[in-house]
């Protein structure tokens, strides 16, 4: 792989590992250098998200691992099993509102097949009625 290639990825591991200062930092002197460096650096970090992260890469490690332990096993288990039991309740919950938006729109579909089969017989029987002339 040529350097070229390598050193914008090595900027931004670099400039990660720094923080959100070192971006800010990089998109201002961007701006006083170069103005068109520090516009497209201004779009990387908003389309990138890093503007908005609470820190680059940092926090998103300890994220992916649930939740942190306390070291006390016991806790961790009623933790864990009361985390498991309001997630469950949260999936009961939802499927509850699931089936009432189902009922609730068959009940509305059911009354307006039945307005529309009594508007439609309303329709024929004025059309079957004979003319007086």
């Amino acid at each position: 792989m040529s350097t070229v290639a390598t050193w914008p990825s090595q900027a931004e591991t670099w400039l990660d590992s720094k923080g959100k200062p070192a971006w800010i930092a990089a998109m201002v002197l961007g701006f006083i250098f170069f103005w068109p460096i520090g516009l497209a650096l201004l779009f990387y970090m908003i389309w990138g998200k890093k503007m908005f992260k609470s820190s680059c890469k940092h926090r998103t490690r300890h994220a992916s691992h649930g939740f942190k332990s306390s070291g006390n096993t016991a806790f961790d288990a009623y933790k864990a099993e009361t985390l498991q039991r309001l997630k469950d309740e949260q999936d009961a919950f939802e499927a509850f509102l699931e089936r009432l938006r189902s009922a609730k729109d068959k009940s509305e579909f059911d009354q307006f097949m039945d307005e529309r089969a009594k508007n439609a017989k309303t329709r024929s029987d004025v059309s079957e009625a004979p003319a007086d002339a």
